[in-house]
């Protein structure tokens, strides 16, 4: 047998705890040989709580045609979240546990397992049935361990259920965490197909807490098992003789992330979703220990605040030590016009106050080991960090060869310097970046033993990111919109007390979207910011008996306002007062990491493929926008033929090429020293050789069909005849 290199295993499996890839000659008989390992993110904490808390059903199940995997069933109440699922192709697969789900890690022994069965037998259990009684079989973990009669069988479920929760007989194998399954072999009339007694100690299992009615306290129920139990989520729906459990919280369905929004209840469902995914892709305060940490990306938001309409959860989690958004004052105002299609119009003085700044922390290691050709020489640590202190464009630096703390690098400036201890010769290296940054920290990376010189260190730079128009940002509640206009605060509209809104937005964006949790947040949090409160906005602690609109109506109507939430508004621009109240109140509002900066891409000229001599793809490469049929279509049918030829032609792969207009031959032409010559019917330039003007692939076409003995011909007589009758 072949010896395996231990190196060799530590590659693969880093490979595959980096990639998530498995691969294999036999394939394991595995549905899919990617997507077992995923990176945790840390764009946000939510995101990464996310990760930690999904549960996926399989890449293989994308390409399925039938919908039935991707359904919520019953028995997943109160363990997988009903709104927290992507839309899309990841839909109903992508699911994440809900707020008190746990999986269980207890691993049960051989002494537990008979222990168990022990206590079984106590209550009646025998090994062997009886042959003229029925029983029930007694399924332990998967194994028929016994069996009970049927007379008591529902004794010896309850029994051990009221072991499990009170704790009297821990030592007998009776866990908090065990799952106890009574199916009878009638129900309402009709016979069940599997009845039994089941019961469950394996680890890897979901479990939920709820309040046991009996005794008072809380057990720990299985997703088999709540199918056969009584559970009523509040105590209006108890039913007796059949009720025996109740839900701890009405929100307990609901996971982290989709918990965090305020009266979601009044929202309409796919808008709860959308929050669920924008939740997590808000710039907050991934870390608090950013500085001390080397993530490839981070995104910072640098004014942050606690959100005055907050749920239980939120506090919970003490998520204001992780705050992803600001409070702005909002005014429901078609205004300008540049508010239009999910736009939103940002008073400009918010800005330049502080409104929704953010940064991007971004990190680049540096090994000077790399940068050794010679790969006898790698290893020996040749190159280190120093500092020419001759050459006077290299002061910037610190006194070891590398950046200076809290410096500002511009683009293409030297970032480090560095010296070959063999030939005593200063290089450095070049900050590669398209904008400044700053110098956040430096650190030095070596070995186990310290041994190590100083070869390899880790940069992390703060680049800063002002909101500029185009720029994305979402409220709490499913509600997207990019700026469209930064406007001035002497032109914004303004209350009667002076007041500037930070946003306003479109009233269109309320009717087909049926977002009144967003309504009851503007009331919420002005009466907040009136009273000095923080509202509580746990879903569900409102009814129709007990509306959240008269109560937070009150309170306006207390501190002198409207009590629903309207003030009347003069227009910055005329100084007239708008003939209508304007609903105006404060909202929370969250900036998504969807910015301008990051994804804008312009081209004049650049790298084009060694191959077509079109413009290469990618933001990276400095590369083109590709215009494909439906981009042509589109300016076709706008009439404007001269964008198409240039975008096509003039910026894409013009060149020039002869062609014989005797055989209408593009590659038989070949240059001599009385000008252009037709190898095939002998035309020279003087007569039948004409320069055109043709797309580069064009010449690429004629040459890949010629090498299959595909012959092709250019009619440029009809086209100059054409040309000439049009012009006449």
């Amino acid at each position: 047998m072949d010896t395996i290199d231990k190196d060799q295993i530590a590659k693969a499996f880093e490979h595959f705890l980096a990639t998530g890839n498995l691969n294999s000659k036999t394939n394991l008989g595995l549905r899919q040989t990617s997507g077992f390992s995923i990176i945790a993110e840390r764009l946000n904490i939510l995101r990464f709580i996310s990760h930690f808390r999904s549960v996926h059903r399989g890449d293989a199940f994308t390409e399925t045609k039938t919908t039935s995997v991707r359904k919520l069933l019953p028995e997943a109440w109160g363990f997988l979240c009903a709104v927290h699922t992507p839309d899309g192709s990841l839909c109903g697969l992508l699911n994440h546990l809900c707020m008190t789900c746990q999986v269980t890690q207890e691993t049960t022994t051989n002494t537990s397992i008979e222990a168990l069965i022990d206590t079984l037998i106590s209550y009646g259990m025998r090994r062997v049935p009886s042959i003229d009684i029925d029983c029930y079989d007694v399924i332990l973990d998967g194994q028929v361990v016994g069996f009970i009669d049927d007379n008591r069988a529902s004794l010896v479920a309850a029994q051990l259920r009221y072991d499990k929760v009170t704790g009297n007989r821990r030592r007998s194998g009776v866990s908090e965490y065990i799952e106890i399954v009574l199916i009878p072999k009638e129900i309402h009339g009709l016979y069940t197909l599997y009845a039994g007694l089941f019961i469950f100690t394996t680890p890897a299992r979901m479990i939920r807490p709820v309040i046991n009615l009996i005794t008072k306290t809380t057990e720990y129920i299985g997703t088999f098992e709540q199918v056969y139990l009584g559970i009523c989520i509040t105590h209006d729906e108890f039913i007796p003789g059949y009720t025996t459990h109740q839900e701890l919280e009405q929100y307990n369905f609901l996971s982290i992330t989709a918990n965090l929004t305020p009266f979601s209840e009044y929202n309409q469902s796919p808008r709860n979703m959308y929050q669920c995914q924008m939740g997590k892709q808000t710039m907050g305060t991934p870390s608090l220990a950013y500085r001390k940490r080397n993530d490839n990306k981070l995104y910072y938001i640098t004014t942050p605040q606690a959100p005055l309409i907050r749920t239980r959860v939120y506090n919970q989690y003490a998520l204001d030590d992780y705050a992803m958004g600001t409070n702005a004052i909002v005014a429901v105002l078609s205004y300008t016009g540049y508010d239009m299609e999910d736009a939103m119009v940002i008073n400009k003085s918010s800005i330049e106050r502080g409104f929704a700044h953010g940064a991007i922390y971004a990190s680049e290691m540096i090994d000077l080991q790399e940068l050794i050709t010679d790969k006898i020489d790698q290893g020996k640590h040749q190159l280190v960090f120093s500092l020419d202190t001759k050459n006077p464009h290299w002061r910037h630096l610190d006194a070891d060869g590398l950046p200076v703390i809290g410096s500002t690098i511009q683009p293409d400036e030297v970032l480090c310097c560095y010296l070959n201890t063999l030939t005593q010769e200063y290089k450095t290296i070049r900050y590669h970046k398209k904008e400044p940054a700053h110098i956040m920290s430096v650190t030095l990376v070596g070995d186990e033993d310290g041994k190590l010189l100083k070869s390899k260190a880790w940069i992390m730079y703060r680049i800063m990111r002002t909101p500029i128009i185009g720029d994305k940002f979402s409220s709490r509640h499913g509600q997207k919109g990019v700026c469209s206009r930064l406007y001035p605060a002497e032109d914004l509209p303004f209350t009667e007390s002076g007041l500037v809104p930070d946003i306003i937005f479109n009233p269109h964006g309320f009717p087909s979207r049926m977002t009144i949790g967003m309504l009851l947040e503007f009331m919420a949090g002005k009466s907040a910011v009136l009273h000095g409160l923080s509202h509580d906005g746990t879903p569900f602690q409102f009814n129709d008996d007990y509306p959240a609109v008269d109560y937070y109506g009150q309170l306006l109507k207390a501190a002198g306002f409207s009590y629903y939430g309207t003030e009347s508004m003069y227009s910055g621009t005329t100084g007239l007062q708008l003939e209508v109240d304007i609903f105006i109140g404060v909202v929370y509002y969250q900036r998504l990491r969807h910015l301008v900066s990051d994804k804008f891409q312009v081209r004049t000229t650049g790298p084009v493929d060694a191959l077509t001599n079109q413009p290469v793809k990618g933001r990276r490469r400095e590369g083109g926008i590709r215009v494909g049929e439906m981009e042509r279509d589109a300016l076709l049918g706008h009439g404007v033929a001269g964008i198409l030829l240039d975008r096509l032609l003039h910026c894409s792969d013009e060149t020039r090429a002869y062609v014989c207009t005797r055989c209408g031959s593009l590659l038989s032409l070949v240059k001599t020293r009385i000008g252009y010559v037709c190898r095939y019917c002998c035309g020279s330039s003087t007569n039948t050789v004409q320069r055109v003007t043709i797309p580069y692939v064009l010449q690429y076409l004629i040459a890949e069909l010629a090498s299959v003995g595909i012959k092709t011909h250019f009619d440029t007589q009809s086209v100059v005849r054409n040309f000439v009758l049009s012009s006449q």
